[in-house]
């Protein structure tokens, strides 16, 4: 089990530690409605220094990208991060990702944890006729993202970069609570805004002594996974291993937005038929409305009883108080209005397909 370069940090905190995708992570401090909160209406800190990165450099790293990656790299200037995936080859996904544009011909691809390794061989396989640049820093850099509203506010005073002149989905390089070359990202996972920093793991316990000094007038707190989680799902962000993985197309997910069909991918010809014939399950959203908790594959029933689908993700909205959860059902029945029901033990509790996300702030 690998620490994070914060963990005796979280520890001190008084953290419940729990194993995730190979390291020892936080899952909460006070307690996940609270941590939730706390990142809805004021600002909380995250280490997610488990995900992994990888550089991608030199003349032929556009050419890589093009062919492993769903989205049009093409399209990002310096300073541009894109959301994506990498498409298999049986129609699925090996994962999904944030590619950044670092310099002319530097890209930073940002992973998920459990997937580092599975990632990394499936780029190098494709890479192996085309001889791009391949580095994996995954276990030199941290990650911290500094999310919600008042993000910036209690920022500011650690950067010269005008933190609210960064758009959503860009990025500058600069100096932050006094370390140089940091990378500020106006990126995360949940929905409330701010900023994701990435720094050396020598860095990375000055960053964090910073960052709570700097907030400490704003309410910031540490927040643990659980709460990223719900945080996610209240936005209907898909988590890899749940909603999407090596059997879910992106198409079928709702992904078609970055399947980019302008370029030659992986397997971008079956998901252009797919595209054209049309597909046959969607991943929609739902909400219950009478009291429970819809689980990860619990049945998803419709009205005559009969199972369709089941929860990819579900969770008690912290911000909303309902039951709320994602899952695949048939096309024909996917439409935002439509009754259906979830069996939570031996009950059905009725729950109707809405419109995503189910947070709107």
């Amino acid at each position: 089990m690998k620490n994070t370069a914060l963990t005796k940090i979280h520890e001190s905190l008084g953290a419940k530690m729990v194993p995730f995708a190979g390291y020892n992570m936080p899952v909460q401090y006070e307690g996940v409605t609270a941590e939730h909160l706390t990142v809805r209406s004021a600002v909380g800190v995250f280490d997610v220094s488990h995900m992994g990165e990888f550089l991608v450099e030199g003349t032929e790293a556009l050419t890589l990208l093009q062919k492993v990656t769903s989205n049009d790299v093409s399209k990002l200037a310096i300073g541009d991060a894109q959301y994506s995936c990498f498409p298999n080859d049986i129609g699925g996904i090996v994962d999904d990702l944030i590619c950044y544009r670092i310099k002319e011909q530097t890209y930073l691809l940002v992973v998920n944890a459990s997937n580092i390794e599975k990632d990394w061989n499936w780029i190098q396989k494709y890479n192996e006729g085309i001889g791009a640049a391949l580095k994996n820093i995954s276990d030199d850099y941290s990650l911290l993202a500094i999310q919600g509203p008042k993000a910036i506010e209690a920022m500011q005073s650690l950067t010269s970069v005008n933190l609210s002149e960064i758009p959503f989905y860009k990025f500058k390089i600069g100096d932050f609570a006094g370390i140089e070359h940091v990378i500020i990202s106006a990126t995360g996972y949940t929905g409330s805004g701010g900023f994701e920093i990435y720094v050396k793991n020598d860095q990375v316990e000055q960053l964090w002594e910073q960052v709570f000094v700097s907030g400490a007038s704003y309410g910031i707190k540490p927040i643990g996974l659980a709460a990223r989680d719900t945080l996610r799902l209240e936005m209907g962000y898909c988590l890899y291993g749940n909603d999407i993985n090596d059997t879910t197309s992106p198409l079928e997910a709702g992904l078609g937005w970055i399947t980019k069909f302008t370029k030659d991918f992986v397997n971008s010809d079956h998901l252009k038929a797919q595209k054209e014939t049309g597909i046959t399950k969607k991943l929609v959203a739902f909400e219950l409305t009478e009291r429970g908790i819809p689980r990860h594959d619990y049945a998803i029933v419709d009205v005559e009883g009969k199972q369709i689908g089941v929860v990819t993700s579900g969770t008690m909205s912290p911000s909303l108080r309902k039951g709320i959860g994602m899952g695949y059902v048939p096309k024909e029945i996917s439409r935002p209005g439509t009754k259906i029901f979830i069996q939570v033990r031996k009950k059905q509790i009725p729950a109707t397909i809405i419109k995503l996300p189910f947070y709107k702030g």
